[in-house]
């Protein structure tokens, strides 16, 4: 088999029946891909072009995934969210060792994003935060705490901005 081929089944095969457990409605773009875990979709999801998710990943209903996404294991991430692009779910790390070699130990904090969230273009959100329903996280912000529920969060690292109007668009 020639390697055009088999690059052509890799990207078909990316997201095979045995690594994806999907709801009604599932699209994907090309090149998404599956490393190490299972992922689990609900009902009318979008996940857009390149995206990587690696481990065991949780997905819920009406979620929007744009392009390029980095989803490492242990990610939950509830109903209704929007991730724009080049957003990275990074849930391991590594305790700081002896100056021989000062990435020492890896670990591992599991990170949940709340019901209705969404997260701007190329935000990053560390090992163990948790996002609550209705946050917004603004393009290009590094989560590095919890984020309170509705509520607006910008900058590296993301600080409050503005509380949310729990009731209408603002």
């Amino acid at each position: 088999m020639t390697l055009s081929r088999q690059v052509a089944n890799a990207v078909r095969g990316a997201l095979s029946v045995r690594r994806v457990s999907k709801g009604r409605s599932f699209r994907r773009g090309s090149s998404v891909r599956i490393i190490d875990g299972r992922l689990v979709v609900g009902d009318r999801v979008t996940i857009l072009r390149n995206g990587e998710f690696s481990g065991a990943v949780t997905i819920g209903n009406r979620v929007f995934v744009n392009r390029d996404a980095y989803i490492r294991p242990g990610v939950t991430i509830g109903d209704d969210v929007s991730l724009g692009p080049f957003v990275r779910l990074v849930t391991d790390s590594h305790v700081i060792a002896g100056p021989s070699r000062r990435a020492g130990a890896s670990t591992h904090s599991p990170i949940r994003i709340g019901d209705g969230a969404w997260l701007g273009a190329g935000v990053t959100v560390l090992p163990g935060v948790r996002i609550g329903d209705g946050a917004v996280v603004a393009a290009g912000s590094t989560v590095t705490r919890d984020v309170q529920p509705n509520t607006l969060v910008a900058g590296t690292p993301a600080r409050l901005v503005r509380e949310l109007d729990q009731v209408t668009n603002a």
